[in-house]
């Protein structure tokens, strides 16, 4: 009977290379040779040269050209066994990384990594870029800016001037000019038609070491007007001690009489003039989004379409110009008013020295546009000075400042008498830049 399955008998001597049923070993028998094609060599990669490293063993392969247990592999004979050595990278190092950066890789065949980015000279970088960036628009924001102030007035034409003072003492109008508005905004603004250009408000600004004082002198307030050189004529007129009102001066030969006439009534220089007509007010008021007042009262006035209720509010640019121009709604009629358009300049200009105004540009140069394009100031006006005296004024409201009237004695009719006494000791006082002691109306 057949023990073997599948064919398989006793005869054990049929079943080559399974075992045998001889009690002699098999004889050794050789392998055929397989014959492969030779190897290419491989192509020696240049840069970086490196140690080469001795192929480890191959171990047993019985496809020697021997045939047997031979020590020598066939020299055209690849085994495709990887000897260990890595092409093309850097050579090993010491941080126990292997090729391609892989950690725990062995010394033989590192391959480098990209280096680590310098963010010290990065940061140095991006900072440098910034500054110059900064520097190239803030250049050219005060060419353009300084392009378009109008310095038409000549403070060299005035004669007889006082000797200067500590400090810097400008002379602020605001005129009715309505140079540069349409009828529709003359309208929309009720600021009338008449032609020329008159003085609404007079205000001498002083900057110094103990403080902004902001004076008002009212437009009614009588004056002697002093000999004086015409400013387009360049003729002398002699003074004969006619007494008006001070606006009058402006309307007879300009801001460089306005100067002259000031200078003389109060004994103090005037070291810088600026003037800004109704429709730059309203413009510059509308750009920065309007101004917050908290008026205390309710008023109208028909003259100048006032309307307002008590307690804060906005106001935009119409607003803006009844507000510092209504006078008949008082009862102190040019002296309320001139408390009023102080009050709203110190405002406006604490409102719009701010860091959401100065840094967004889409604030800053509307604002500043709209300023410049009316702003009539002297010829050695510079920007700096300009924004010198902007930040003065808004110091009035900080709490280091004065505003005042000029102080009045009283009236002959329709025109406001100073104090004399109090308006020597308050130049006095400004000359010498002391703290103002003195009180107005």
């Amino acid at each position: 009977m057949n023990d073997w399955p599948d064919r398989r008998t006793g005869d054990r001597s049929e079943r080559y290379g399974r075992g045998s049923a001889s009690p002699q070993p098999e004889s050794a028998r050789s392998m055929p040779h397989i014959q492969r094609r030779p190897a290419q060599p491989r192509r020696p990669q240049t840069p970086p040269q490196r140690p080469q490293v001795p192929p480890q063993s191959q171990g047993y392969d019985d496809r020697y050209q021997d045939g047997g247990y031979g020590n020598s592999p066939d020299p055209g004979y690849d085994s495709g066994y990887n000897t260990g050595q890595v092409y093309g990278s850097g050579s090993g190092g010491s941080d126990g990384r292997g090729g391609g950066g892989r950690p725990g890789g062995g010394d033989g065949g590192y391959v480098q990594g990209r280096p680590a980015p310098d963010w010290r000279r990065r940061i140095k970088l991006g900072a440098l870029t910034l500054v110059v960036v900064v520097l190239a628009v803030s250049i050219s924001t005060y060419f353009w800016a300084d392009s378009k102030l109008k310095r038409e007035v000549d403070l060299s034409k005035v004669i007889d001037r006082p000797e200067s003072g500590d400090g810097t003492n400008y002379l602020i109008v605001g005129s009715d000019s309505r140079e540069g508005m349409s009828d529709e905004e003359k309208k929309r603004l009720r600021t009338g038609s008449a032609e020329g250009k008159r003085t609404d408000s007079m205000m001498i600004l002083h900057d110094g070491s103990s403080g902004p004082t902001l004076v008002s002198l009212p437009r009614d307030s009588n004056v002697e007007i002093p000999t004086f050189k015409g400013s387009e004529s360049g003729k002398t007129f002699q003074g004969t001690g006619r007494q008006v009102k001070l606006n009058a001066a402006y309307a007879e030969d300009g801001p460089e009489l306005l100067v002259r006439t000031v200078e003389f009534n109060t004994g103090l220089r005037i070291d810088h003039y600026v003037e800004i007509g109704f429709g730059g007010f309203a413009k510059i008021v509308d750009a920065i989004g309007g101004v917050e007042l908290d008026i205390p009262k309710a008023f109208k006035d028909k003259k100048s379409g006032a309307d307002f209720k008590a307690g804060k509010q906005t106001l935009n640019g119409e607003q803006s110009l009844a507000f510092v121009r209504t006078r008949y709604a008082f009862a102190g009629s040019d002296l309320d008013r001139t408390k009023n358009q102080q009050k709203f300049l110190a405002a406006l200009a604490s409102q719009t020295a701010t860091p959401s105004t100065i840094i967004n540009p889409f604030k800053l140069y509307p604002t500043m546009g709209a300023g410049l394009d009316t702003l009539i100031v002297d010829k050695d006006m510079s920007l700096w000075s300009l924004a010198n005296m902007f930040f003065a004024m808004k110091g009035v409201t900080g709490g280091d400042g004065t505003s005042m009237n000029m102080p009045i004695s009283g009236s002959t009719g329709s025109n406001l008498v100073w104090d004399k006494a109090k308006v020597k000791q308050l130049v006095q006082q400004l000359n010498n830049d002391e703290k103002v002691t003195v009180t107005g109306n």
